[in-house]
């Protein structure tokens, strides 16, 4: 199950200068005494020379040093792009640039060079690194001010060897896009591409932080499987997934919903970061679908109600904002979400600070609820679904290892509800439970299909008769 994952210690240190267009700056991340010294990997540089994304919509580009995915990104071209060569990154609000693969092992230092788009105002952008292949990232220094067209060089130093791969994140809410250009990544014996310069400017160096605390990782939220056999793809716009660290989603863009939401709930994921509240549409949706927004919701009668809850996610202020993303809200009746399915989510908390961890589905079909302004089948103007049923399976488990054999030998409790999408709705979500046969009867998905069919079958017919409290 959840093993310890070091988050990486930051702070800021002095560098050296690119080009004759390059200013400098440096996040340098202190080296723990006990590391040690990494063997000398080959450098990895991307330079987006070869890359032809022409778009802002989310996809992913195969450039000579891997697969990257461009967020609300593309690759630019023109003459008000800032760049080394003939293309750079472009970001504009809300975008992203991450590496889908794991550098070489024995990367120490990332330079990354940035500069604002044409006269565009000036931009605010983060380094997150992952050492867990992308199920976890956490920020590295502090966030980075772009500003004007000469080319900003960054060296950010990793503390710790082992896989690593970087995500670049356009902090700010500001209309200022903003260029990204050659990346790099060296070991302790690597060379840079580019020369250091004979007499640098050096930059003040500040009182380093303290080290973040272990982070234990989390377990795969698909480790079920995959309910309803979702893909990324556009020719499936009622079944596309979306994977996010935090959770994982099949999107309907006819409803404006979720059809389900997956995640795993245990102490890795449960800390002390405060609700962030940014409902916001989420920048990783084609920009083919509808894009609901919180006002989608206003004066609807319906909350705009969490798949996975905001308090299942509270371990950085990055997990917690990723659930007031819109796809993971759907029209819940106030009363349903604030009592019956507040409750639910309680008690399973309760359980984890217990000892126990669990796998979670939640989804919602049929077409038509009963909200504080009374009955109503859509909001929106007809571009959101008001579900009829709102349904949730939790698998749970002692703390362990080999959790799909664990399940499949009946050591999992297994608890599925499906409640009325209704203002009148019992507090008491105990009396709402029903078997998973029932709910993949009502619902068309296939919720454990990871299990042995043998499992299933002795396991999904049974109805949960636990305590509630």
């Amino acid at each position: 199950m959840a093993r310890l994952l070091l988050l990486l210690p930051v702070a800021l240190l002095a560098c050296s200068q690119q080009s004759a267009e390059t200013r400098t700056a440096a996040v340098v991340l202190p080296t723990p005494a006990q590391t040690a010294t990494a063997q000398a990997a080959p450098p990895l540089t991307e330079t987006f020379e070869t890359g032809s994304k022409g778009a802002y919509a989310t996809a992913d580009e195969a450039l000579p040093s891997g697969s990257w995915r461009f967020a609300e990104a593309l690759i630019g071209t023109s003459d008000q792009d800032h760049k080394d060569g003939q293309r750079a990154a472009r970001l504009r609000e809300g975008g992203r640039l991450g590496m889908n693969f794991d550098a070489p092992t024995g990367v120490r230092t990332i330079r990354i060079s940035s500069a604002s788009y044409g006269t565009d105002p000036a931009s605010t952008w983060e380094l997150w690194l992952s050492q867990d292949g992308g199920r976890r990232y956490a920020r590295v220094g502090q966030p980075v001010r772009t500003a004007g067209a000469g080319l900003l060089t960054t060296t950010f130093t990793v503390p710790q060897a082992g896989p690593v791969r970087l995500e670049i994140r356009k902090a700010d809410t500001g209309k200022g896009r903003l260029n990204i250009d050659d990346i790099e990544l060296l070991s302790n014996g690597s060379s840079a591409s580019t020369p250091a310069p004979t007499s640098p400017t050096p930059s003040p160096t500040p009182t380093p932080q303290s080290p973040s605390p272990s982070a234990p990782t989390q377990d795969p939220s698909l480790l079920l499987g995959n309910p309803s056999g979702a893909t990324a793809s556009l020719s499936t716009p009622n079944n596309y997934l979306l994977v996010k660290p935090q959770y994982t989603l099949s999107y309907n863009a006819q409803r404006g919903t979720p059809t389900w939401v997956s995640w795993h709930l245990s102490k890795a994921e449960m800390g002390s970061a405060p609700r962030q509240d940014d409902f916001r549409p989420d920048p990783a949706l084609p920009r083919q679908f509808y894009q609901v927004t919180p006002k989608s919701y206003s004066g609807s009668g319906f909350d705009k109600g969490h798949n996975c809850p905001s308090a299942d996610r509270t371990y950085t202020l990055d997990d917690n904002s990723a659930t007031f993303l819109m796809t993971n809200m759907i029209p819940q009746a106030p009363n349903n979400n604030q009592r019956t399915w507040s409750a639910l989510e309680e008690y399973g908390r309760s359980l984890v600070r217990q000892g126990k961890e669990i796998y979670i589905v939640m989804g919602s079909y049929g077409r038509g609820g009963v909200g504080a302004n009374g009955a109503a089948t859509t909001i929106d103007q007809g571009h959101v679904t008001v579900p009829k049923r709102v349904w949730k399976v939790l698998v749970v488990l002692p703390e362990g290892t080999d959790d799909l054999r664990r399940i499949a030998a009946g050591q999992a409790r297994i608890i599925a509800i499906d409640t009325p999408n209704d203002n009148s709705v019992s507090p008491n979500w105990g009396q709402y439970r029903v078997s998973v046969d029932a709910l993949e009867a009502a619902t068309g998905l296939d919720l454990l299909s990871a299990l042995p069919v043998a499992a299933q079958t002795r396991l999904q017919v049974g109805v949960d008769t636990g305590s509630t409290r």
